[in-house]
């Protein structure tokens, strides 16, 4: 018991998606099909990298990065939220919930530094093409992505520590398909207004960092891209960043959405189709926007595909 008389929450019932029993089973359907994918696809270009010399390239392996994160940051939520879809009643112990945000804003956030530090080194490799090897070396690459993971687990950590000093009473039931930290302060007896500040200002400052380093990073670029004379080479500098730029602007797009714009400008039922879209569908995404239209991508895989051939011919 609580010191106003009601009993302390352990766990929350999540409400998920919607109460309609057939379309729910739709939405499992489509969702488990989408979580596939993302699997299958998200470990083909992590294997694909790995085993193509042709593809040991600071840019081919910030990219198995990315995948290795949009494995985490889909499977941090995706399971529970099909889980939903199958059962009357969806629990989770406070201890739980409070884990599965952990992960999600742990990936989250390094899929945002992953997605900066990508843009610099295309800065690099078109800006500066004869000192690439030397900024992007091998001691470079590997502080990126220390600095990536470790930028993750401290915004994680901010707003994990907030909900850890939080109490629940009352009510428990989360109206989202995963355990959030909007809905979960929404539930809290918070006191005051650095359990709202400081996760904000965590989120609020990894954004700016990271968009900046993209846009300054790609006005570089275009910058150099103009100086070019001929159309063929402005086509091909241009082609090696389309990519990123794509999903850059799908998961910035929808971050934003979420974490800057005012809550009062969107209802809970958007909130949830923008977070199934960063979320869930862009770790699908990424790989099929990377390999369909990288080149050396799609000719690495036809020479592994080639070679698997052969081995079983």
């Amino acid at each position: 018991m609580s010191g106003n008389n009601c009993f302390a929450v352990t766990e929350f019932i999540i409400l998920g998606l919607t109460d309609d029993p057939t379309l729910r089973i739709i939405l499992f359907v489509i969702f488990l099909g989408v979580y596939a994918v993302t699997l299958v696809g998200n470990l083909c270009i992590i294997i694909l990298i790995r085993s193509s010399s042709q593809l040991h390239t600071p840019m081919y392996l910030f990219l198995s990065h990315l995948a290795f994160v949009d494995i985490g940051y889909s499977s941090s939520v995706t399971p529970l939220m099909l889980t939903n879809f199958l059962t009357d009643k969806t629990s989770v112990p406070l201890g739980g919930c409070v884990a599965q945000f952990c992960f999600a804003a742990t990936f989250g956030t390094a899929e945002c530094f992953l997605l900066a530090v990508m843009a610099y080194d295309r800065y690099v490799a078109i800006c500066n093409p004869l000192l690439y090897s030397t900024h992007m070396s091998t001691r470079v690459c590997t502080l990126l992505f220390i600095i990536s993971y470790l930028g993750g687990c401290i915004n994680s950590w901010v707003s994990t520590g907030c909900l850890l000093n939080l109490s629940f009473c009352g009510s428990n039931e989360i109206n989202h398909f995963f355990c959030d930290y909007s809905p979960l302060l929404k539930l809290s007896n918070y006191q005051n207004d650095l359990a709202e500040i400081l996760p904000a200002v965590s989120a609020g400052s990894v954004l700016i960092i990271t968009v900046l380093i993209i846009l300054i990073s790609y006005i570089y670029i275009l910058f150099s891209v103009l100086k070019i004379s001929s159309t063929e080479g402005r086509s091909k500098a241009f082609s090696t960043c389309t990519s990123h730029l794509t999903a850059v602007t799908l998961f910035y797009g929808t971050s934003t959405f979420i974490y800057v714009l005012p809550k009062s400008i969107y209802s809970m039922d958007e909130n949830k189709v923008v977070s199934i879209f960063y979320i869930v569908m862009i770790p699908m995404l990424n790989p099929l926007i990377y390999s369909l239209r990288n080149n050396e991508v799609k000719g690495a895989l036809r020479k592994l595909l080639s070679r698997e051939h052969l081995c079983f011919s």
